[in-house]
């Protein structure tokens, strides 16, 4: 019996250490024939989606390489002293891997998923399988500070049913914002925000002079108030690259070079998501088809995404862009901050985006909703970094030493896994705000039920 779970165990792993991009169209195109999609088209659509999904690791490693040096020339150049590093997600994502847990949790999860699909307790079937280690990271974290099993099973399970469902909310907003049917949002630093930024959109309808103000580069002339040449994000590509390489200290060449270089990035990134809202459409279409002609009941299904299909949106792009600036005058400030974002810090622009779509398109809201969500960030990825750290030296990763903790400025900050690092410990003040993420639940899934009669 325990080599059968040990194979198991051992197959699981192989699969989930292929690339994103590699796993993500092997289950969709095992689900498109399930689909009865025609083989040709079945392959094209995955092909589709898989490259769009490489090219936007490409872009957003490019992208890294342009932001890096200048981050780094800002620390230098003004004496700077943050003592976390912020080496982004994927130290994360290999902390998880490494872990005798995930396996067996990962295998729950689908299990989970599918029973509540079944069961009527979701319209949303879960196929983003490499974001996966989302839910399973809370279980590791717990395990390693309660070394309870019991405890970290409970964490991942209740987490990623709060994910489930708030991904299911998400569906509506994908459809009024892109136009596409079917499609919601993961993983949980993603769609984990969405009961925050309906609450906060709701807040913002309610503030005179606020509630007037628009910029939506997403819209065409007549719709949008905002100035004209900022609808391109090719534009605020370069005015980030201007002010990062400013603050840098850049000369001309250096500065010209890095602002038309995240241009390229802000070009290059709605293609990449074009592949990937093609591929998935016509999936997603079949999928849905076929599943509400076998079973009338379960109409309205809806299949979970990663946000490289919202890179088509200007609005997104726009306000991530923003952001990026925002979080180092941030973090230049807040106090009890020691990490300056860098590897994480692309990350805004995915992490974002629901929250953009949340607020019809408007970089206003979104901006003014993204600066709390940036400051904890800062805050929690400061807290937890010497948990990270343990862990990353536990996991056998190289040049990881305890003097010089590591972060990740959005998913190591993630204020949903850590609030349930706290409550399953028994922390009180976790325990006191449930009764406020239980309003916040309510009043969107208030929200959600209303937007499906539209």
């Amino acid at each position: 019996m325990n080599e059968a779970i040990h194979s198991l165990s051992a197959a699981v792993t192989a699969f989930f250490s292929f690339k994103a991009y590699v796993i993500l169209p092997a289950f969709m195109l095992i689900l498109a024939f399930a689909a009865r999609m025609r083989p040709k088209e079945a392959l094209l659509a995955t092909i589709r989606i898989g490259a769009g999904f490489a090219g936007v690791f490409v872009v957003f490693g490019f992208f890294v390489a342009q932001i890096g040096p200048a981050i780094e020339s800002v620390i230098k150049t003004r004496g700077l002293n943050y003592p976390v590093i912020d080496i982004g997600w994927p130290p994360l994502a290999a902390i998880t891997w490494s872990s005798a847990l995930t396996p067996p949790v990962i295998l729950l999860i689908l299990a989970l998923n599918i029973v509540m699909v079944l069961t009527r307790l979701t319209k949303t079937l879960y196929v983003d399988l490499w974001n996966y280690w989302h839910f399973a990271l809370i279980g590791v974290l717990l395990q390693s500070v309660t070394d309870n099993v019991a405890i970290a099973l409970a964490a991942t399970t209740l987490i990623a049913v709060y994910t489930i469902k708030v991904t299911e909310w998400s569906a509506p907003y994908v459809k009024r914002e892109t136009g596409l049917d079917g499609i919601a949002i993961s993983p949980i630093s993603v769609s984990g925000f969405l009961p925050y930024s309906v609450l906060m959109n709701a807040l913002f309808d309610k503030i005179p002079g606020l509630r007037k103000l628009s910029w939506d580069p997403s819209r065409t002339e007549k719709e949008s108030n905002g100035p004209k040449l900022l609808r391109e994000p090719m534009v605020i590509g370069v005015l980030v690259g201007l002010f990062l390489s400013l603050l840098a200290g850049y000369d001309a060449k250096r500065t010209l070079e890095t602002s038309i270089n995240i241009a390229a990035v802000m070009f290059l990134l709605p293609k990449c998501g074009e592949l990937i809202g093609e591929g998935m459409g016509a999936v997603s279409l079949a999928f849905k088809t076929l599943v509400e002609r076998k079973f009338p009941k379960m109409s309205g299904l809806s299949i979970a995404m990663d946000t490289g299909i919202l890179m088509t949106n200007p609005s997104v792009i726009a306000t991530g862009l923003i952001l990026i600036p925002v979080s180092l005058l941030i973090a230049f400030v807040i106090p009890g901050n020691k990490v300056i974002p860098l590897g994480d810090l692309p990350n805004l622009i995915s992490v974002i985006s629901l929250t953009v779509l949340i607020m019809g398109g408007n970089v206003v809201r979104a901006t003014l909703a993204g600066i709390p969500i940036v400051a904890t960030f800062l805050l929690v990825s400061t807290k937890m970094a010497n948990l990270f750290t343990a862990e990353a030296i536990k996991a056998g990763m190289e040049g990881i030493t305890p003097d010089r903790p590591i972060t990740a400025f959005t998913d190591g900050g993630n204020q949903i896994r850590y609030w349930f690092f706290w409550l399953f410990q028994g922390n009180v003040i976790a325990l006191a705000i449930i009764p406020i993420v239980g309003a916040a639940l309510f009043f969107s899934w208030r929200k959600y039920r209303a937007m499906l009669l539209k």
